[in-house]
């Protein structure tokens, strides 16, 4: 890759997506730290994942589940905001947000999009969440510019969950061996490297090669952009039941091809943009609530 195409990929990757765009909240965005830990810490202090609610203290509620639901995080700075208070404010777990990874990783892509670093989100498995399986999971790239280089951090684990999970490393530079972009998982696999039913999600019991389908088409959609939410069902995604065929089986190499590598994952833009099989149409079927609904639903 070129000087210059390393110049437009990192300005694109700075520009807001139609997900990452906080619109009238800009400001309060930016009043979040730029500085890694301290973002993370931040955000800590903001959201809480849905299902983990119990590990700290809080009864599930029916707005928990509405909120992991909302894809702008617009609509997310909305509701914090609703109190009265400025985002760098911690609020009680009671008060917090309730969201999942993909939610703590679009939060942490558009604060550092904010502050002009480059970042995006990355669909893939979790190996760190003390289960034998790599676990279906998001988390952010963003680019450091004096190493140059995309590191991986994960905006979800805080020391509540280090202690729940057993979890030892570097959440603010996530080893490549240990959070599995779907890309690769798909190459692991194909190439016999890996067990498929090793990838999927403990919590449900779903594990196989259409999962790790599904993450690597979510993850080519959030490479360009569009972080779609987890549950989220278009074009090629296969169902647990659905046979993935040769044509989708060539799509899929070629896209791990590209996704596998933080130094290529940019070029399979161009494959999500002409593929409709791979490309976010206006309505797609959010299998969490079990109906089609419009992609740009506001909260």
């Amino acid at each position: 890759m070129t000087t210059a195409d390393t110049d437009d990929t990192l300005a694109y990757y700075t520009r807001p997506g139609p997900f990452t765009d906080a619109g009238s909240h800009l400001e309060a965005l930016r009043a979040l730290p730029s500085d890694i830990p301290d973002l993370l810490d931040s955000l800590h202090g903001l959201l809480i994942h849905e299902h983990l609610t119990w590990a700290y203290g809080v009864d599930h509620r029916p707005d928990h589940n509405e909120t992991s639901n909302l894809r702008a995080i617009g609509d997310v700075i909305g509701r914090l905001l609703a109190d009265g208070r400025p985002l760098t404010d911690r609020r009680e777990p009671a008060e917090r947000v309730a969201g999942t990874c993909r939610d703590f990783t679009v939060f942490a892509v558009a604060a550092l999009r904010a502050h002009g670093i480059s970042a995006r989100a990355r669909c893939g498995f979790g190996a760190y969440f003390g289960v034998p399986t790599n676990e279906d999971h998001w988390v952010a790239e963003y680019w450091n510019a004096d190493e140059s280089r995309w590191i991986l951090t994960d905006a979800q684990v805080d020391q509540r969950q280090r202690e729940l999970f057993g979890i030892d490393l570097d959440v603010t530079d996530v080893p490549r061996d240990q959070f599995i972009v779907a890309g690769l998982a798909w190459r692991r696999c194909r190439a016999g490297e890996d067990d498929a039913n090793r990838y999927g999600l403990k919590m449900t019991e779903e594990f196989g090669d259409w999962w790790i389908a599904a993450n690597l088409i979510r993850d080519a959609a959030a490479v360009s952009n569009m972080e779609m939410l987890p549950w989220d069902v278009w074009g090629a995604i296969p169902e647990p039941e659905d046979v993935i065929d040769a044509d989708l089986t060539a799509l899929l190499d070629k896209l791990a091809g590209l996704t596998a590598d933080p130094e290529t994952a940019a070029d399979a833009r161009t494959l999500y943009r002409k593929d409709d099989r791979l490309h976010v149409p206006a309505t797609v079927r959010n299998a969490n609530r079990g109906h089609d609904e419009p992609v740009f639903l506001r909260g």
